[in-house]
C-alpha cells in the first residue's frame, strides 16, 4: 500500500510562507510541512557550495518526515541549489521522490506579461548572480530582454519589520531607479523573492505607472496545481487531511511573530535542530 505524506515547503525564512499561503488557498485539501532555516538565513549572500549543502540537509528532513514533493519556496535555494539536487542526488536517495522550485514556473509565463519584451528581475544578490531567470526565460521567451537588480537590503528591512518605515523608502527607491534605469521599455517587474510581496505598496510608489509588478505566490500554486494533475502518481502520495506543521531552525518565539504578516494569520511552530538528525 502507498504510504501517504504531507507536501513539504521550504525557504530560508518567512519568505516562503506568502507562497505556502497562495498554495494553501489554491489546494487547501493537502497535508503540508513548512519549514524556514532561520538560524542560517539569510541564504542569498552565502556561497552555491554553503546554500546547496543547507538546502540538501532541510530537504533530506522533508524525505524524513514522509514528504514525496518538496517545494523549494525560495529563490536563492531554487537557483543555487535545485539543480544539483534532482539530478545528483535525488538518484541517490530515492528516484521517485521530487523537489521543484519557484524559478521555472515564474520564467515559463514571466513574458506573457509584457509587450515591450523587456523584464526587470528584482532579487537577492546570490539569484541576480546566478543569472537563473535570464537563462530559464531564454528557453521560452528568446525573445525577452532580461535586466537584473540585487536588493541586499530588502530582505533585512522586512525581517525587522522596517519595511513599512519612512527609512525604507530610500532603499526602495534606489533599487527600482537602478533597474529602471537600465531599460526606459522595461514594462514588468518581476519580484524574484517571497519576501517581496511585503513591500508592493512602496514598489508600486517608485515604479512608472503602467508597469506590471509580477510576484510568484499564486504563479507558484497554479504551477503546483497543474503538476500534480499531470502526474498522478505523485498526487496519490500526498496526504489529504487539511493539515499544515510549521517548523524553525531559529527561536519559534520569533518565528510565531513574523508568521502572521507574511501567512496572514497565527500559528504555533516547532523548533527543529538540524545537527540532531
Amino acid at each position: 500500500m502507498q504510504v501517504k505524506g504531507p507536501i513539504g515547503i521550504f525557504d530560508s525564512g518567512y519568505g516562503g510562507l506568502t507562497v505556502l499561503k497562495e498554495i494553501v488557498d489554491k489546494l487547501p485539501q493537502y497535508d503540508y510541512i513548512y519549514l524556514g532555516d532561520n538560524a542560517r538565513a539569510p541564504y542569498g549572500s552565502r556561497s552555491f557550495e554553503t546554500v546547496y549543502q543547507y538546502t540538501l540537509e532541510c530537504v533530506q528532513w522533508f524525505f524524513k518526515q514522509g514528504c514525496s514533493l518538496v517545494i523549494l519556496a525560495c529563490n536563492t535555494a531554487s537557483a543555487k541549489a535545485l539543480r544539483t539536487i534532482q539530478q545528483n542526488d535525488l538518484p541517490k536517495i530515492d528516484s521517485t521522490k521530487r523537489v521543484l522550485g519557484v524559478i521555472r514556473p515564474t520564467t515559463e509565463i514571466i513574458g506573457n506579461f509584457s509587450e515591450t519584451k523587456h523584464v526587470g528581475i528584482l532579487g537577492t544578490t546570490g539569484t541576480v548572480l546566478s543569472d537563473s531567470y535570464p537563462m530559464e526565460i531564454a528557453k521560452f521567451f528568446p525573445d525577452v530582454k532580461v535586466y537584473q537588480e540585487a536588493c541586499p537590503i530588502w530582505v533585512p528591512l522586512i525581517e525587522t519589520n522596517e519595511h513599512l518605515s519612512k527609512g525604507a523608502d530610500h532603499f526602495v527607491k534606489k533599487h527600482l531607479d537602478h533597474l529602471m534605469h537600465q531599460s526606459e521599455k522595461i514594462d514588468v517587474l518581476l519580484l524574484a523573492c517571497t519576501h517581496y510581496p511585503l513591500l508592493i505598496n512602496k514598489i508600486k510608489e517608485y515604479t512608472p505607472v503602467g508597469t506590471t509588478i509580477v510576484s510568484q505566490g499564486e504563479i507558484v500554486a497554479n504551477g503546483l496545481a497543474d503538476y500534480l494533475k499531470r502526474h498522478p502518481e505523485m498526487e496519490e502520495r500526498c496526504s489529504k487531511q487539511n493539515g499544515i506543521q510549521f517548523y524553525t531552525t531559529d527561536s519559534t518565539t520569533d518565528f510565531d511573530k513574523h508568521t502572521e504578516v507574511f501567512f496572514g494569520q497565527k500559528i504555533a511552530s516547532k523548533h527543529l535542530d538540524l545537527s540532531a538528525q
